[in-house]
């Protein structure tokens, strides 16, 4: 069986949006990815600048900013589509990614409802294992630190099966099948290098490149 590829994401995150849709259509050519959830909110929060004291999965749903709010909920519903399977969990995964970023839809109730059934999930289980809510918490909370004995700190992260990871900031979208596999190609060649590249940053004043 074929080891896959690690993919961290944050529903917040355009970034991980992309590379989200990169991987999907690497998926449908055979590569194999395994979604993962690692939050932005909790990565960042000033109260865990020096240890991990704040943890998005003790917060109640309706408090905190609307980017933490929304975030949670999403995870949460992430979970619950995961029970129906994986091609169920990728469909849903891309639906309300593509409902938040392309639709510019908030991360709402509404919004969750809509990519599951967009996702063509069973809408009774789905919103039974919402009602969960301490299961998909707990589900979650795993995810967050498994993610932290990784190293993430941005989104979308992948691991390769070899063991590697990075954090890719992807600012172009591909759904076409032989530029992903190019992108792909790119990127893991770069990641496996033993040049041994640990970080490439674009000066703050230079486009991607020149017109």
């Amino acid at each position: 069986m074929t080891q896959a590829t690690e993919l961290y994401f944050d529903f917040l995150c355009p970034y991980a949006w992309r590379g989200v849709e990169l991987a999907a259509v690497l998926k449908e050519g055979g590569e194999a990815f395994t979604l993962r959830h690692y939050s932005l909110v909790e990565g960042n929060h000033a109260e865990n600048a020096k240890e991990l004291t704040w943890r998005v999965t003790e917060q109640p749903l309706d408090e905190g900013s609307a980017y933490q709010q929304g975030s949670l909920r999403a995870f949460l519903a992430s979970h619950a589509a995961a029970l129906q399977g994986e091609a169920a969990h990728w469909a849903f995964t891309l639906a309300l990614f593509r409902a938040h970023h392309e639709r510019k839809e908030p991360l709402t109730d509404d919004t969750i409802q809509a990519a599951a059934q967009e996702a063509g999930l069973d809408l009774n289980a789905f919103t039974a294992a919402l009602t969960e809510e301490a299961t998909r918490r707990a589900e979650l909370r795993a995810e967050l630190d498994a993610a932290r004995e990784v190293g993430v700190f941005g989104t979308p992260t992948y691991v390769l099966p070899t063991g590697e990871a990075a954090y890719y900031r992807f600012e172009t979208l591909t759904r076409e099948p032989a530029q992903a596999r190019e992108w792909w190609t790119l990127y893991t060649t770069m990641l496996t290098s033993e040049a041994g590249i640990g970080t490439i940053k674009r000066a703050k004043n230079r486009p991607p490149r020149r017109a």
